[in-house]
């Protein structure tokens, strides 16, 4: 496994970090989940990410029982706040101070432990003064409960002013969450610049596109059984983005160039966000150990420009650029 720095920060990550999103109190079964946990451990993964959010906070008790019995300071544990929790009254969700500070405690308990290493606000929100929501979180700081703070896909403006406040506060604002792939550029126009300057980094999702850079969705054919694309549980909702027949086909035409590489699809996914330098980590998710032991193979692996170049040939006009698709609700 590689390590990088958090941005400006001191705070050093692997390269692959791993994400329990629409799996564990979900889709995988706990005895799957642990495993799956165990497999990133032995991988030499260190970062570990949840949210409270997800499978409405039993992903990170879940989490949290993975990791019992680790020495807490070999562990990044990073988890989010702003989504609806618990019975959805008017406090159970944003960034308002009451439902981050309650948040952040009832986190730190589902995870078993002192404090979080990266407490990241799941989106913007819009209906608080960014003002309030940063002191909430400095005062985390302060009480030793969170290291660092981190966002997930803010925009640039939001970013540039979330980083003046955190200057402000002397509170470590080290790194941006946002949806990065081979197919879903949307941050490097405007959000890589903008964090570039903050001294920030990003830690990206979904880097093999919901599943779809695995090539395992065929054109033509109905998704494989078990797949994310069959998930009625939230997954189907994310993937369907991708699965028309001329994404799928350009996804197919990728494999000879993963093979000269030596790599599998979903390696050469991988690979390639990490490629970027302003990418910390990259988070992988996993149903089954297996899936983790291959995609931790793309930690170290560089990618030659003649490489890179053919990728963006064979992708081209089905690759989203577009800024604004960044944004919170």
């Amino acid at each position: 496994m590689e390590f990088r720095r958090l941005g400006r920060s001191g705070l050093s990550v692997s390269e692959i970090s791993y994400g329990n999103w629409l799996t564990h109190g979900s889709q995988v079964e706990e005895e799957q989940a642990q495993a799956c946990i165990k497999a990133a451990l032995d991988a030499g993964i260190t970062t570990f990410d949840t949210a409270d959010v997800y499978a409405n906070t039993a992903a990170e008790s879940v989490l949290g029982r993975g990791l019992a019995g680790q020495r807490r300071e070999s562990l990044e544990i990073l988890t989010k706040v702003f989504w609806p929790t618990g019975p959805g009254g008017p406090n159970d969700k944003g960034l308002g101070r009451k439902h981050i500070m309650e948040s952040a405690h009832a986190s730190l308990k589902r995870l078993g432990t002192d404090y979080i290493d990266v407490y990241q606000a799941h989106r913007f929100d819009r209906t608080v003064p960014l003002e309030e929501t940063m002191l909430a979180f400095a005062d985390l700081v302060r009480q030793g409960k969170v290291l660092y703070v981190g966002v997930s896909e803010w925009t640039a403006e939001q970013i540039t002013r979330g980083a003046a406040l955190a200057r402000e506060l002397k509170v470590p604002f080290v790194s941006n969450q946002p949806q990065y792939n081979m197919l879903w550029r949307v941050i490097e126009e405007q959000v890589v610049p903008a964090c570039e300057r903050e001294g920030m980094s990003q830690i990206v999702w979904s880097p093999i596109a919901q599943g779809v850079l695995t090539g395992k969705y065929v054109p033509g054919q109905a998704p494989p059984e078990g797949s994310r694309a069959t998930d009625e549980k939230g997954g189907a909702n994310f993937v369907k983005r991708f699965l028309n027949d001329d994404v799928l086909e350009r996804v197919q035409r990728l494999r000879p160039l993963a093979d000269q590489a030596g790599l599998s699809l979903a390696q050469l996914a991988v690979a390639w966000v990490l490629q970027n330098g302003n990418v910390a980590s990259a988070i992988i998710g996993a149903s089954r150990p297996e899936q983790v032991h291959e995609n931790v193979k793309a930690a170290g692996v560089k990618l030659d420009a003649d490489l890179l170049r053919a990728i963006d040939t064979e992708l081209l006009g089905v690759v989203e650029t577009d800024p604004t698709l960044t944004k919170s609700p």
